[in-house]
């Protein structure tokens, strides 16, 4: 194995600007309504603190909020491998720029138990499922 294979896998940052007012995008991703409409199924609560549950295709994936800043930020933690999802509300006039970031990853070899993949294969595959994610089903939503 190559030596830079055994380093923290870099953040997944996702961003795109939408035709929607910072307060309709906030919604959208501090409700437990508008995050199951773009993202997953999801018991959310706008809380400090509050444990969830967003329902993924491996089951249930525990989660707690540990940062709130309406409306320009929002971060939880997700599932137990220690990832953190944040979502950066930018205003641009009539616009937002909405960027998310699933930070937290362990070296690329380290195992994700449920997946029982390496961290750096589900890296990619996340990545890519947050391409489509957030250019094309947060962007239909918010701007719907």
């Amino acid at each position: 194995m190559e030596s830079n294979n055994q380093k923290q896998l870099e953040d997944i940052t996702q961003t795109v600007i939408v035709k929607a007012s910072i307060q309709k995008v906030w919604d959208k991703v501090s409700t437990a309504e508008g995050i199951a409409a773009w993202f997953m199924p999801n018991d959310f609560k706008l809380e400090l603190g509050h444990e969830f549950h967003i329902q993924s295709p491996f089951g249930p994936s525990p989660c707690k909020v540990i940062e709130i800043d309406a409306p320009h930020r929002l971060s939880f933690t997700w599932d137990t491998d220690g990832w953190v999802v944040s979502f950066i509300l930018k205003e641009l006039g009539d616009k937002t720029e909405f960027t998310l970031v699933h930070g937290g990853w362990k070296d690329a070899d380290t195992l994700i138990t449920k997946a029982n993949q390496k961290s750096s294969i589900i890296r990619d595959q996340m990545a890519q499922g947050w391409v489509g994610i957030v250019n094309e089903r947060f962007t239909k939503v918010v701007e719907g």
